[in-house]
């Protein structure tokens, strides 16, 4: 039996506010994908074991198929379309992904970036052990890890560098 009610919510996403009307039950993700048309995020597993869906709620990692929407609502939520700057520069992240040929096929690597992102900005990537460890959610299934700690590297150094010359 599939149930018809649904409640409108309101997301900020990206820095646009969205209003939707969703069954109660709809995740993150796929209000996201099937809602929204943001299909950067990925799903992968479903279940939240492969890291595919990673995006920032309140600048915080969540993967998108565990939370609900609903939960969402109220709250700043920045997916991978979010992250360059209006005049398509990319973040520092995807540049180094770029640079480091950090991606296969691809599937990941939208996961794999947003959860690079926080682990630069919370402070976790302070040697390649400690990258290898905070990125240990996002799966890659065609083994591109060494390149993705490189971009990590290379990002986090980057980031450093402009804050450093920002103060």
């Amino acid at each position: 039996m599939t149930s018809k009610t649904r409640i409108p919510i309101h997301l900020q996403i990206n820095g646009h506010r969205h209003e939707l009307e969703v069954e109660p039950r709809v995740t993150l993700l796929d209000a996201l994908r099937d809602h929204l048309g943001l299909t950067g995020t990925k799903k992968g597993c479903d279940q939240g074991q492969c890291g595919a869906c990673t995006v920032h709620v309140d600048g915080q990692r969540v993967l998108a198929c565990l939370t609900l929407a609903a939960q969402a609502e109220g709250r700043a939520v920045s997916t991978i379309e979010g992250l360059a700057e209006g005049d398509g520069t990319l973040h520092a992240v995807q540049a180094a992904f770029l640079e480091q040929d950090a991606f296969q096929c691809g599937y990941c690597t939208p996961g794999q970036i947003m959860s690079a992102v926080a682990c630069i900005s919370e402070g976790h990537a302070g040697s390649d052990d400690e990258i290898r460890e905070y990125m240990a959610g996002n799966l890659c299934r065609c083994g591109a890890y060494p390149h993705i700690v490189a971009a990590v590297r290379q990002a986090a150094l980057e980031v450093a560098s402009s804050m450093e010359t920002a103060s």
